[in-house]
């Protein structure tokens, strides 16, 4: 398992990109550029309840619940230098991580990742892809949340990558309250992320 991957079973959220950068394999963490605002925005958005580091990510595992992977493993300075059939296998074995873990909510950090996704699933290409919910999910049971990059090369304002990820944190809120409540969780609307 590549250093910055933290998988396991009963994972609320798994956390999924396009592939590591140079930085954050160098420094063997998530998220770890200067520049990325992915702990703020967690803090910010309420998924955690204070503003984690990026060598703090492996403990967001135990603490949350919340893991890391990516589409491609091999790091890279940009997505633009992975190449098509990376993204080929790497898609193969993205889908056979989301069957094995069954994470209850898969967040795409960037909506070209979902897109790459996508391409694993023929009868779905096209399609259009908004932010938040997607009203299908790709893997029977794991509910797809497309949410903005967080790097810093992303020009989006912080209160609005703020904004989307708020609906993941509300509706794994209203999921940890419901299991701890009353048992098996159902989704109704997955676009509005409400639960019955």
């Amino acid at each position: 398992m590549p250093i910055t991957e933290q998988l396991a079973p009963g994972m609320v959220v798994l956390f999924i990109g396009f592939n590591p950068s140079l930085t954050s394999a160098a420094r063997g963490f998530n998220y770890a550029g200067r520049n990325n605002r992915f702990y703020r925005v967690l803090y910010l958005s309420g998924l955690t309840g204070r503003q984690y580091r990026p060598e703090e990510s492996p403990s967001l595992l135990d603490d949350y619940q919340y893991g890391f992977t990516n589409i491609v493993t091999r790091p890279s300075k940009s997505a633009a230098d992975i190449t098509t059939e990376e993204f080929r296998q790497g898609g193969r074995i993205l889908a056979a991580k989301l069957h094995r873990y069954r994470p209850v909510f898969a967040c795409y950090v960037g909506k070209g990742v979902y897109q790459q996704f996508l391409r694993q699933f023929p009868r779905r290409r096209g399609a259009a892809v908004p932010w938040g919910f997607q009203a299908d999910p790709l893997i029977p049971g794991v509910r797809d949340f497309v949410a903005p990059s967080t790097s810093g090369l992303v020009r989006m304002r912080l209160s609005e990558q703020t904004a989307i990820y708020r609906e993941l944190a509300q509706a794994a809120h209203r999921w940890r309250q419901q299991r701890a409540g009353r048992g098996p969780v159902h989704f109704d609307d997955p676009s509005r992320g409400a639960l019955e």
